[in-house]
């Protein structure tokens, strides 16, 4: 009959590797039927529990609890017996003869270090990376399981000295050509990634180096960086240092979608980068496959084909050059449409880079008009919809009520942009220059007047063969100081270049140096994280770290207290 045995270490922290390689060694020896080697929080006690591996002891979560179940209570006593040589013959292996018990031992080991890599338990991982800020090193956070708050903190704190945090739960990065935590081996190059996708990245910078072409930097960012709470910190300071770095001719952004608010800033921050860059909502219906500097991908192969793509045309490195040089105009955007699709293609490509975004049509409800009688900051109107032909002409025929909406707000010195379709063809307005050209010129001259700059930039559908007359149309609009096209996305794309049109490289508050020397890092955690950093070339320092106070959660609250 089959016996299960445990026994109970207190204090004896090891990392989730070391206790695997152990659980397996126990697994192997004569007669035993099964093993479990974890620290004893509940979650690990349980999942023993429903393998059949009885865990009902007296354990806390910094206790080592080793579980054998085995043919005879003699085979599992032995088993539990040979822990200590099993734990003795992997430390024999071990590639580091002297290890500090702390960070700062670590520190004055390896005072060239400008890397932390942590990857202990969330609930002390937190405090070891302010430790790491503290002694100002950026810090690679693989450890997840750490709050919102304490995320918010650690990146702020980051931020304000010129430091990095990747993380929390960041699983990839690859600096000056070494992988961090789970990364390929791929070729240096041109191409910078910024990611909150671990494995996103890894299938970027994969398919890049297939490509023939290789990787600059690849800065991870965490899971959770682009959620409202957090802003984007880290993904911004990833933007901007490619954006300064010379060795980085195009970038690629991955991650899941951004909420509305962080995309719109984080699109900004990526248009001033002033280098091309791909970005790769992963799950995001782009608007298009290119607006100003920014490249849309639709899947992560297609983010590194676009990128190499990019990176072989020299033109496309220059978009800054080609921008316009005026001051961006302060103010907002009023968009006026008959044409419902062409309104949502509109409010698809403007959401990126305007927020907030109203409109009585709006992709998502947050985007919802109180009153589509009144505008506020940032709207669009499909006048099309039923509230505005309730009783008269659809606009595509009648002009009436938009040329008073248009009137309505060009008088608006808050207004910077007016934006309108004309769509032409069978059952149209037979002549909408003659009404809405004059109305155009009329606008634009008070607004002169007045000493405030108004732009109407114009979207026209329609062909030649249209009783009205494709380009006489074009023609007469433009003559009345209107920026026409025929594209929506062009449009939204002038938009975007009267609004925001910079062309600087965005700030960089983080030392470049760290991006542009060899790696020199402390390991804290993961031993597998210093072997693979040692393999590849790395200069590397493991800290032989062990829960403080013993993992005591008064005692260290008492002991933080004390420090601050």
């Amino acid at each position: 009959m089959a016996v299960t045995r445990n026994e109970v270490r207190a204090g004896a922290y090891y990392d989730s590797v070391i206790l695997m390689q152990l659980q397996r060694g126990l697994a192997t020896l004569p007669d035993v039927i099964d093993a479990g080697v974890v620290m004893a929080t509940p979650a690990n006690c349980d999942l023993l529990q429903a393998g059949g591996l009885t865990s009902d002891v007296d354990a806390g979560p910094d206790d080592l609890l080793i579980v054998v179940k085995a043919e005879s209570e003699q085979a599992a006593l032995d088993a539990i017996s040979r822990v200590d040589e099993l734990l003795t013959r992997r430390r024999s292996r071990a590639s580091q003869a002297f290890r500090p018990h702390s960070l700062e031992a670590a520190i004055k080991q390896l005072p060239e270090s400008r890397w932390v890599l942590i990857s202990v338990p969330g609930r002390y991982a937190a405090s070891v990376a302010r430790d790491a800020l503290r002694f100002k090193r950026h810090v690679f956070l693989f450890s997840d399981n750490v709050s919102i708050d304490d995320e918010v903190s650690l990146k702020s704190e980051a931020l304000a000295q010129g430091l990095l945090v990747m993380g929390p739960d960041c699983g990839t990065a690859i600096i000056n050509g070494v992988g961090l935590g789970f990364a390929n081996r791929v070729r240096r190059g041109a191409i910078g990634i910024v990611g909150a996708s671990g494995t996103g990245m890894q299938a970027i910078s994969s398919a890049i180096h297939n490509l023939g072409y290789g990787v600059s930097q690849a800065i991870g960012t965490g899971g959770r960086d682009l959620k409202k709470e957090i802003g984007a910190i880290t993904t911004r300071q990833g933007l901007a240092i490619l954006a300064n770095d010379p060795n980085t001719k195009v970038i690629v952004l991955v991650s899941k979608p951004p909420e509305a608010s962080v995309a719109a800033d984080l699109v900004s921050t990526a248009t001033d980068c002033g280098k091309p860059v791909v970005v790769t909502f992963i799950g995001y219906a782009a608007p298009a496959r290119h607006i100003g500097p920014l490249y849309f991908s639709s899947n992560l192969s297609d983010a590194a084909q676009l990128a190499a793509e990019l990176l072989s045309v020299e033109s496309s490195l220059s978009i800054a050059e080609n921008r316009d040089a005026r001051p961006a105009s302060a103010g907002y955007l009023r968009g006026l449409f008959s044409g419902g699709t062409l309104a949502y293609e509109a409010m698809l490509g403007l959401q990126l880079f305007l927020h907030p975004l109203y409109s009585n049509v709006p992709i998502v409800e947050a985007q919802r008009l109180t009153d589509p009688v009144t505008s506020t900051k940032n709207t669009v109107i499909d006048m099309g919809e039923d509230e505005f032909t309730q009783g008269r002409l659809h606009p595509m025929m009648d002009n009436d009520l938009r040329l008073r909406r248009f009137a309505q707000e060009a008088a608006d010195e808050d207004v910077a942009v007016i934006m309108m379709d004309v769509v032409l063809g069978e059952g149209a307005h037979p002549d909408p220059a003659s009404e809405l050209a004059p109305a155009i010129e009329q606008a634009l001259d008070r607004a002169r007047r007045h000493g405030h700059r108004l732009d109407v930039v114009m979207i026209v559908v329609g062909s030649e063969e249209d009783a009205q007359g494709l380009d006489e149309q074009v023609e007469r609009l433009t003559a009345a100081g209107a920026i026409v096209f025929q594209d929506t996305i062009e449009a939204v794309n002038s938009v975007r270049e009267i609004l925001d049109p910079k062309t600087q490289s965005a700030a960089l508050p983080v030392d470049l140096a760290a991006f542009q020397e060899d790696l020199v890092a402390i390991n804290v955690g993961l031993e597998t994280f210093h072997d693979s950093l040692a393999a590849q070339g790395a200069r590397v320092v493991q800290v032989e770290w062990r829960p403080p106070a013993g993992g005591n959660e008064a005692l260290m609250s008492l002991l933080d207290k004390m420090r601050t």
